[in-house]
C-alpha cells in the first residue's frame, strides 16, 4: 500500500503492483473496488493483471469516509458496504482514480477496470477523466442513472443475464443510450468475476478477461 494525494489535498491509499511477467511493460491499470474496499480479492485482481505486464494501482475510493475498509462476502459485510456506497460521491472518486491515472501517465498508456460500484466509477472516469486510453467496467450497478455522460475513450461493459442488481432493461438502456459501447452479456449473475462470492462463474470470469485483455490490447 502506497499514500497518494489527490488534487483536492485528499490523502488516500492505494494497492500498487509493480508490472511482472516475462514481456515488456504493457502499460498502467488502474483497478477500482467493488463496495468491499481494496481487500483481498481486489488486490488479487491487481496482481493477476500486474503478472500480464500492466503497472496497477487500486485506489481505497472509501478513504474518504472511512480508512482502511476491507469487507467480505456476508450478508453484515454487504450492507456495511452497501452504506458506504450512499455515502461515496462519484466526482470525489474520479479524483482519486485521476490521481493514479496521472501518475502511471508518464510511463505510457493507462487503462481502467472497475467492479461492482467500481464498474460505475470505471464509467463516469471513463467519461469525465483525463488520459484514458480504455476503460472495462463490470456489471456496474448505476451505469444506467448516468448515460447522459459521453465517454473520451473507448469501453467495454461486461453485464450478467442473472443480476438480480441490474435488470436486462437497464443493460438494453445502456446499449440504446451509447451504441459505441462494447456491451457483452454473460450467463451469470452479479458478481460472477469474484472467486470468493457464491456467484462466481469460472467460465463466464475466464472470457471477461480474455475479451479485456484483448481491449486493452488494442487500445
Amino acid at each position: 500500500m502506497v499514500e497518494m494525494k489527490a488534487a483536492d489535498d485528499h490523502q488516500f491509499d492505494a494497492y500498487h503492483v509493480a508490472a511482472s511477467g516475462d514481456g515488456p511493460r504493457r502499460g498502467g491499470l488502474v483497478v477500482i473496488q467493488e463496495i468491499f474496499g481494496v481487500n483481498g480479492h481486489i488486490r488479487g485482481v491487481a496482481e493477476r493483471y500486474a503478472a500480464q505486464g500492466y503497472e496497477v494501482y487500486a485506489p481505497a475510493l472509501f478513504d474518504r469516509i472511512e480508512r482502511g475498509v476491507e469487507l467480505g462476502y456476508g450478508e453484515d459485510d454487504i450492507a456495511a458496504g452497501l452504506a458506504l456506497m450512499r455515502q461515496a460521491d462519484l466526482t470525489d472518486a474520479v479524483l482519486d482514480v485521476q490521481t493514479c491515472i496521472g501518475t502511471l501517465r508518464p510511463h505510457g498508456a493507462v487503462g481502467l477496470v472497475g467492479y461492482c460500484w467500481g464498474g460505475t466509477v470505471s464509467w463516469v472516469s471513463a467519461c469525465r477523466a483525463i488520459g484514458v486510453a480504455a476503460a472495462v467496467c463490470y456489471y456496474g450497478g448505476q451505469i444506467a442513472q448516468n448515460l447522459d455522460l459521453e465517454p473520451a475513450c473507448p469501453v467495454m461493459m461486461h453485464f450478467g443475464d442473472q443480476d438480480a442488481a441490474i435488470p436486462l432493461s437497464d443493460v438494453d438502456a445502456v446499449q440504446a443510450a451509447q451504441p459505441g459501447v462494447e456491451v457483452l452479456l454473460y450467463q451469470a449473475g452479479h458478481g460472477f468475476n469474484c472467486d470468493r462470492r457464491g456467484s462466481y462463474d469460472e467460465a463466464a470470469a475466464a472470457l471477461a478477461l480474455e475479451r479485456s485483455l484483448a481491449f486493452y490490447a488494442e487500445h
